[in-house]
């Protein structure tokens, strides 16, 4: 599998180093060294058996997540993580079909070998509850219910928010929301704010809407409370995002704010649009595209 060089209106490399913020850098990017921490993302795969809409070829999903599941093996990284919009639904809603597209992408999902996380998306909830979602998926370490959580590794900290909340607090169930209307819980805050106080070193963060500025898709309502928290941390040095299936990435705060390209894009069988990210022990982060994912040099 080739990494990518490529992608539509992004101006890219092959190869991508994303300079951390002061917290996250510890040492200068040049004098990082080799090694550290490897983990693989892929993002949107919108999995249901149903006819193409567009540029979205759902059936495809199955097969494009086996061939990301297969990369990540032959990588040997650390972990997996998809950022959202695991599963879709029929054109007319069948909440029971619903559950057996999650089943069917989740099993092909659990066939990585190493630890294994997911973000929710509001698709997740177009026909299910967020209860009926993680009674199927699995989240290594972490209790079925959460939907937001935190876990340590390799001496880097990780944060995964789950953004589908409407403004009036109420959360995401059964298509019951506008997906423009997408916030972080207040609950939540709080806890993402003792989170990151207590984290022991430099954090990563992963959400499925966009918390940058970038102008498509609603991005998450109340996005500047949360950038506020992240760099008041001083220890967030990357989020990585899903949603908008075009990609993107800003700087905002001394934050990087990758977005992914979605896997559910193009008619491609065994697309293994993904990313591998590697965090350096000296602080650099560097991330190499697969297939249309974009690497990008800032």
């Amino acid at each position: 599998m080739e990494a990518a060089n490529g992608a539509s209106g992004w101006r890219i490399s092959r190869r991508v180093f994303l300079r951390s913020a002061a917290a996250l850098a510890g040492l200068p990017l040049k004098g990082a060294q080799e090694g550290g921490l490897r983990f693989g993302v892929v993002t949107d795969v919108h999995y249901a058996d149903r006819p193409p809409s567009g540029t979205r070829y759902y059936r495809l999903g199955i097969g494009k997540l086996r061939a990301v599941v297969d990369l990540m093996n032959a990588q040997r990284v650390d972990f997996l993580i998809e950022l959202g919009d695991f599963k879709d639904q029929d054109e007319q809603p069948s909440e029971a079909r619903t559950i057996e597209y999650l089943r069917a992408i989740e099993t092909v999902f659990q066939s990585f070998g190493g630890a294994r996380y997911h973000v929710l998306g509001n698709h997740d909830m177009d026909s299910i509850s967020k209860m009926q979602f993680q009674a199927v998926v699995s989240n290594t370490g972490v209790p079925r219910h959460r939907t937001y959580y935190s876990f340590d590794r390799g001496g880097f900290h990780f944060v995964v928010l789950d953004a589908n909340f409407r403004r009036d607090g109420v959360p995401y169930e059964k298509g019951n929301y506008d997906y423009k209307d997408t916030n972080v819980s207040a609950e939540q805050i709080d806890w993402l704010r003792a989170d990151l106080a207590g984290a022991q070193g430099p954090c990563v963060v992963f959400v499925h809407q966009r918390l940058d500025e970038s102008g498509e898709a609603p991005p998450v309502g109340n996005r500047a409370m949360v950038r506020e928290i992240l760099e008041g941390s001083g220890k967030v040095g990357l989020v990585m995002q899903g949603h908008v299936h075009a990609g993107g990435y800003q700087q905002i705060g001394g934050i990087h704010y990758y977005t992914q390209v979605a896997s559910v894009e193009g008619d491609k069988a065994g697309d293994a649009t993904c990313t591998i990210v590697r965090l350096q022990p000296g602080g650099g982060i560097e991330i190499t595209g697969y297939e249309r994912a974009v690497s990008r040099t800032l």
